[in-house]
Order: C-alpha cells, then sequence, then structure tokens
C-alpha cells in the first residue's frame, strides 16, 4: 500500500498563522527553530512580528483540509531567493518534508523565475538535510554563521538543482 503524502497550498501568511507558529514546541534537539511567543514577536517588531515582512517575505502552508501545515519565508538577495522552511512539530519525521518542500520550492520559482533557490541548514540536522535532497536541494558549502541564540554553529548552503525525476512542477496545487 502506497504511504499517504498530503499535498500543501501556499497563501499568503496571516496574523493568526503567526500566533500559532508561535506555539509550537519541537523536541530537543530541534527546539533551536521554536519561536518567541507572539506578543514579544509583535512587540520586537520581527520577522512575521511585522506585518509588512509578513506580506512581503512570508507565505503559510494549508494542508488539504485547510490546517495549517508550516510556513516558507522567502527572503530575497541579489539573484538568489533564500528560502526558510518551518513545519507543524506533529508532522515532522512522516515523509512529508519532500513533498512540503517542493512546494516552497515550486513558489520560490513563481515568485522570482530568474533567481537562484537555495536555504541554510545546521548541519546536525539530518532529517532536514535529507528532505532538502530528495527535493532537488544539493550542499554547495560550509560554513560558520551566528544562531539566533548567538553561538556560532556551522552551516550548509543548499542550492535547487531542479525538481526530482518524475516530479512536475505544479504537482501540489490543492
Amino acid at each position: 500500500m502506497e504511504k499517504y503524502i498530503p499535498k500543501f497550498l501556499i497563501v499568503p501568511m496571516e496574523e493568526d498563522h503567526g500566533a500559532d507558529i508561535c506555539t509550537w514546541r519541537y523536541d530537543s534537539p530541534y527546539d533551536v527553530y521554536s519561536w518567541l511567543p507572539w506578543e514579544q514577536m509583535k512587540a520586537l517588531d520581527v520577522e512575521f512580528g511585522n506585518p509588512a515582512l509578513r506580506a512581503e517575505q512570508y507565505a503559510s502552508l494549508l494542508d488539504e483540509t485547510g490546517e495549517l501545515a508550516g510556513f516558507a519565508q522567502y527572503f530575497p538577495l541579489k539573484g538568489v531567493t533564500r528560502i526558510g522552511v518551518g513545519m507543524r512539530p506533529d508532522l515532522c519525521g512522516h515523509g512529508y518534508g519532500k513533498s512540503f518542500v517542493i512546494a516552497i520550492a515550486e513558489e520560490a520559482l513563481r515568485r522570482k523565475p530568474s533567481n537562484e533557490v537555495d536555504l541554510e541548514v545546521l548541519t546536525w540536522n539530518k532529517r532536514a538535510i535529507r528532505a532538502y535532497q530528495k527535493s532537488g536541494f544539493v550542499i554547495t558549502d560550509l560554513y560558520e554563521k551566528m544562531t539566533p541564540g548567538g553561538i556560532s554553529k556551522p552551516y550548509y548552503c543548499m542550492v535547487f538543482r531542479g525538481f526530482p525525476k518524475g516530479e512536475d512542477p505544479g504537482h501540489n496545487e490543492l
């Protein structure tokens, strides 16, 4: 029997999506990906707590039932769209990563077709690295960078090299 893989719809991130995302708590060692409380994000006017930044760079991913499944950030650099990815904790580790990441990559290419698409990932995050590789990303660089907690850690830069064989852009539309 074939495993069920959900499809994801990308929509503008609404304020209530941001509030929900701030309640998500990941098990260690993934807890480094948890966000500040929503009221603090808004008060500090940071990331998707800033309405303008939320509208310009963030999107929500909904599952087939319309439930919030995750989010993406589309950070603009010169000639590059750097994506950030966040999946709801209870969905992580169940084999949905490839479908999730392909939907995000498709949207990045739709937004800026001439841009290269890349992402950064902590080198210890093997689960995410596997999902990115299955989605068409390859490791192109290794460097140290500061984490949000202020500690220097090794990161890979991964660049999107194309959809996996048999994957067509647009396959993820609901």
